[in-house]
């Protein structure tokens, strides 16, 4: 295809579809990037049936493999260098690692952005899009993308497409060096890109699919804003209409306010792939830096489209950057589902599991939307994702590092995967979060190492890979999105952060002491359709730390009795504890080091 207008809808469009959930606050998702997932050379791992792999050409990743590319200075510049270019991941090989995820508990899988990039770029990470009709050949084909979209179906998984259309790649160059934004000046443009990169091809009809942009529509020169590189990203509107360093930005409405022809074109070819791979929702990047009407366009189409062909509850995932009140109010602005890239949320579920933030900051978050005039329960349980680590951690600047790498982190984080779980949200998990991945560094790709080893891998390996399934965090986590799946308070019920007390006389929410990091117990109660379930972690990753919890008097009354349904100490599971006639009523628990529990009746 080479224009929209080559879609035949009505011969895509006639057969069943893959129903949508009925509830994404039931889900889990699980943020990977194509290209540093797998490429389907490991060996010695379980496939889609659980049956170990005896073949292929990359090993395990073991404790003593890690560092192996750090021998010598020379050896250590590779490692690093091999993070900025394509690693080799493709859409076969995450086909393969869908056993991987479903016995992990994974219901729901987002996939970074898969389009065709600018040919020659090392835009591995699918941001950079040259053709928006076609999938580029790093990660295999459409087929493959409808293939793997069918297999995760029939598993039970369900998978979210990333997907741009605030910008294209570096598909044209200007006539004046590398412009800045000014105040919004239109500069000249010297030309599309040819195959070879240089800006020699003029705007307009293009016939070399590898040469400046398709589909055809955006082949004209009002499809670009051409207004030179974003300097403050929180300046309006240079953040709307600026480009992101060299990718260029895409003029999404009329100067008359309607949607251009080019945001027409994104949102056919979208809803294009929506089809053709029975794809179940959209995490549409960069929706800060697009303006509310052509965002909301693209969201009315999109639904209308599913809608039409039977998915009746496509999810939209916004990211949304800066403040929580400016994501609540675009959210609404643009009509999408949920919000990602609240850095507050990230934050705050970050530092209370290391000891260093109130939970209170934490738990708070979720009832500040009154103030918008929403019931807290009801909208976050299903319009916020939640997370911590991610792929680029704006949230943190210059010095990026994921949960594991600092503070003990590894031994912290089933305890941050449990409060992610187990707390208001669609819970969202990265890539190697399961095996305690410890990426650290001045730059994006410190957090994007690759799992199935290769130059860059994991722990500063090459090499070896991470599917380890009997790795401690990872069957960890397996227990507890099980537990999650099988109590519904732990997925819909509202929560209350829980006040605790050592002598279990005098009773506070939990709060640092000194200034040194908060070693405590932090409960909190999920209480859905008349049932209470309190759950608590720890955050000493030493030592075990017993408390007074406070419960739900009229729920549990003083001589209840309530059940250990989850424990990181798997040996206390199906214990039982009374409440006692303390601050109302209150439970005596004790929670594992860096660890999580459940009581429930």
């Amino acid at each position: 295809m080479r224009s929209v207008d080559d879609i035949d809808f009505a011969r895509l469009t006639d057969r069943a579809f893959h129903p949508s959930p009925v509830a994404w606050e039931d889900e889990v998702l699980y943020f990977l990037m194509v290209d540093r997932f797998s490429d389907g050379r490991e060996r010695d791992w379980r496939d889609n049936d659980g049956v170990t792999v005896a073949f292929g050409e990359t090993p395990p990743l073991r404790p003593e493999n890690h560092g192996n590319a750090m021998g010598t200075e020379a050896e250590r510049a590779a490692w690093r260098d091999a993070g900025e270019r394509w690693a080799g991941g493709t859409l076969r090989g995450l086909r393969g690692k869908l056993g991987y995820l479903r016995r992990l508990g994974i219901t729901a899988v987002w996939v970074s952005p898969i389009l065709k990039q600018v040919p020659g770029a090392e835009s591995y990470h699918g941001y950079g899009t040259q053709d928006f009709l076609d999938v580029d050949p790093h990660f295999g084909t459409a087929a493959d993308l409808r293939d793997l979209v069918a297999a995760a179906h029939g598993m039970g998984i369900r998978v979210i497409l990333d997907v741009v259309l605030n910008h294209t790649g570096d598909v044209f160059d200007y006539a004046v060096p590398s412009p800045v934004w000014d105040g919004g000046t239109v500069f000249p443009v010297a030309g599309f890109r040819d195959a070879e990169g240089k800006p020699t091809l003029p705007f307009g009809p293009l016939t070399d699919r590898d040469t400046g942009v398709w589909p055809a529509e955006l082949q004209d020169l009002g499809t670009f804003t051409r207004a030179g590189r974003i300097r403050d990203w929180d300046h309006w509107p240079e953040y709307l209409r600026g480009d992101f360093q060299a990718l260029k930005d895409v003029a999404l409405l009329r100067p008359d306010g309607g949607p251009s022809t080019a945001l027409v074109a994104l949102t056919r070819a979208y809803q294009f792939w929506l089809a053709f791979a029975d794809l179940d929702g959209f995490r549409v990047d960069t929706v800060k830096h697009m303006d509310p009407a052509a965002a909301r366009y693209f969201a009315s189409s999109i639904h209308e489209f599913a809608v039409s062909i039977g998915k009746e509850n496509f999810y939209l995932i916004a990211e949304i950057t800066g403040p929580r009140s400016f994501a609540y109010r675009t959210l609404e602005a643009v009509g999408m589902d949920a919000a990602l890239g609240i850095a507050d949320v990230q934050d705050h579920l970050e530092w209370l599991v290391k000891g260093r933030q109130r939970p209170a900051e934490y738990f708070g978050l979720f009832r500040d939307a009154l103030q918008d005039g929403k019931d807290s329960h009801t909208w976050y349980r299903n319009r916020v994702v939640t997370g911590y680590d991610d792929h680029d951690q704006v949230r943190k600047g210059a010095r990026k590092a994921r949960f594991a790498a600092t503070e003990h982190g590894d031994r912290l984080a089933v305890a941050a995967l449990a409060l992610n779980a187990a707390t208001l949200g669609i819970p969202c998990v990265y890539y190697g979060s399961e095996q305690l991945f410890d990426g650290e560094g001045g730059d994006d790709r410190y957090l994007r190492e690759a799992m199935f080893g290769g130059a860059f891998g994991p722990f500063r390996s090459r090499g070896r890979h991470a599917f380890d399934e009997d790795h401690p965090v990872y069957r960890q986590l397996a227990r507890i999105l099980a537990v999650r799946r099988a109590v519904p308070a732990l997925r819909r019920g509202r929560q209350y952060l829980r006040p605790i007390s050592g002598d279990g006389e005098h009773f506070g929410l939990p709060e640092p002491v000194g200034d040194g990091p908060m070693r405590s117990v932090v409960p909190w109660s999920r209480i859905f359709a008349g049932r209470e379930v309190v759950c608590a972690i720890n955050t000493d990753p030493f030592l075990p730390r017993t408390a007074w919890v406070t419960v739900d008097a009229a729920l549990h009354p003083p001589g209840s009795v309530l059940t250990c349904l989850f424990n990181t100490d798997q040996h206390h599971e199906g214990t039982t504890v009374s409440a006692s006639a303390r601050n109302g009523s209150a439970i005596l628990i004790t929670v594992p080091a860096g660890g999580f529990v459940v009581f429930g009746s």
